[in-house]
């Protein structure tokens, strides 16, 4: 009985990001996504069915304090999309972001090889616009790729899902 109580109250306890201090390879994602990053996602709803897959390219620059991620998605239906982050460095582990398309400003915290943040995003579903809650986690493979997970909340619940793994995109000699 114990035993099944501290399985439960573990399944309760939620992960914090500084759970991560002192992992390796370590993250900062000024450093992983100056210059070019292309992604190749999915898009699940609540049971695993997936709705939607795409790729992103992403040109980022670093300048003074300031990360901006400029994000070009396509959608295997060939529906386009674009998303332009920028990141401003608190400290270490701190960042502050906003986007075109996210309201206010996001929290970002990264520890050894993990960065989080949360923020609101509206998404259009079914031809209505919906408001989900954004829970976003990368974690950094040693062998250099990015794996990205995103859940999608509304009222508490999670209703869908987004992968994506990264990759660093050499530069090419024109």
């Amino acid at each position: 009985m114990l035993a099944t109580s501290a399985l439960l109250m573990a399944g309760c306890s939620s992960v914090k990001v500084e759970d991560y201090a002192g992992t390796t390879p370590q993250l900062d994602i000024a450093d992983y996504f100056t210059g070019q990053t292309r992604a190749w996602g999915m898009v699940q709803d609540y049971s695993g069915k997936v709705q939607r897959r795409f790729t992103v390219d992403i040109d980022g620059t670093y300048e003074g304090n300031t990360l901006t991620l400029d994000e070009a998605f396509v959608f295997d239906d060939g529906e386009t999309d674009r998303r332009i982050w920028q990141f401003t460095r608190i400290d270490e582990h701190r960042w502050i972001g906003t986007a075109n398309d996210v309201e206010g400003q996001v929290e970002a915290r990264q520890y050894g090889h993990v960065f989080h943040m949360r923020y609101p995003l509206e998404i259009e579903v079914s031809g209505r616009s919906i408001r989900f809650t954004m829970d976003d986690w990368m974690y950094l493979q040693p062998d250099g790729r990015l794996i990205n997970r995103t859940s999608m909340r509304k009222f508490g619940l999670t209703l869908g899902e987004i992968t994506l793994v990264f990759e660093q995109v050499a530069p090419t000699d024109d």
